[in-house]
């Protein structure tokens, strides 16, 4: 029974940061698409907000230990550089197609750092992968209806970062605490795009936008998500992650009228029965 009610636990928890991932593509899509901020304004009031909202969280349970250290350089500068091209890139993605490629690049990056590692994938977990990557370069190929080439690179590149971020997090003795040290780092790096931020694009819904984005959609469901890293297979926390494109989607086209076109339904299509196999082949080897 305990058993049980802990796989409950942990699905819910996964549910609501899926939900929370999920969440961050619609915000962001919202003020950016919107005007209500620029991409650079953005990335500093989502890395201060969150760094500002686990500092409170953290003071409040008195661990004071928050100012990154030389070990969390690697988590705090991955951290900056997802945010930097996460918000570059949805200048002109919408919500759906820029997480159907952020995060299979994040899974197919964490899959390759474990090879390296020495997490040694089976067949079909391996196959699940490639079929994966085969949908979102058919996403990202040249075509009518095919998203921007450089913000689509941009994306993959936070995809990149958001694999190495999830890794770093996730070697160390207390990942929440390093959450909240990689935000505290990455929000000064933040600091070096103010030159960048048009002063005249600010307002305060694409300030509010950022700052839920950055203090409970980023910080807080990051620390839940490494929260389950310890209860689940790095192999689950990957697949797991390309349900978010689908929601971000449905929210895209619900929240802010976007269009789902055939090209989005094709490649989702091809990366979901990638994420399906991966799943199956994690069960069958009792590594999910």
């Amino acid at each position: 029974m305990r058993k049980s009610d802990g796989s409950l636990t942990t699905a819910f928890l996964l549910v609501s940061i899926l939900l929370a991932f999920a969440g961050n593509s619609i915000l962001v899509r919202a003020a950016l698409a919107g005007a209500q901020i620029d991409w650079a304004g953005y990335t500093i009031v989502r890395l201060v907000a969150g760094a500002g909202m686990l500092c409170v969280l953290f003071a409040a349970q008195k661990r004071m230990q928050i100012f990154p250290g030389r070990r969390d350089v690697a988590g705090a500068l991955s951290l900056f550089v997802y945010a930097v091209a996460f918000s570059w890139a949805y200048v002109r993605l919408d919500a759906g197609i820029g997480a159907l490629i952020l995060f299979p690049a994040g899974q197919i990056t964490m899959q390759l750092i474990g090879l390296f590692r020495g997490v040694v994938p089976t067949r079909g977990q391996l196959v699940g992968v490639i079929i994966a990557l085969a949908g979102l370069i058919y996403l990202m190929a040249p075509g009518a209806s095919a998203p921007p080439l450089a913000s689509a690179i941009l994306m993959a590149s936070a995809g990149v970062a958001w694999g190495f971020y999830t890794w770093s997090g996730k070697l160390g003795s207390d990942p929440s605490l390093a959450t909240a040290r990689y935000f505290v780092g990455a929000s000064l790096l933040a600091l070096l795009l103010l030159p960048l931020v048009d002063m005249s694009m600010l307002t305060w819904r694409g300030f509010a936008l950022a700052a839920i984005s950055g203090g409970i959609t980023s910080a807080l469901g990051y620390v839940l998500w490494y929260k389950i890293l310890a209860r689940i297979s790095i192999t689950s926390a990957a697949v797991s992650q390309l349900s978010v494109p689908a929601i971000a989607a449905m929210g895209g086209v619900i929240l802010l009228d976007e269009i789902l076109t055939t090209r989005l339904l094709i490649g989702g299509m091809i990366i979901f029965a990638g994420i399906g196999l991966t799943i199956w082949a994690s069960m069958r080897g009792g590594r999910i």
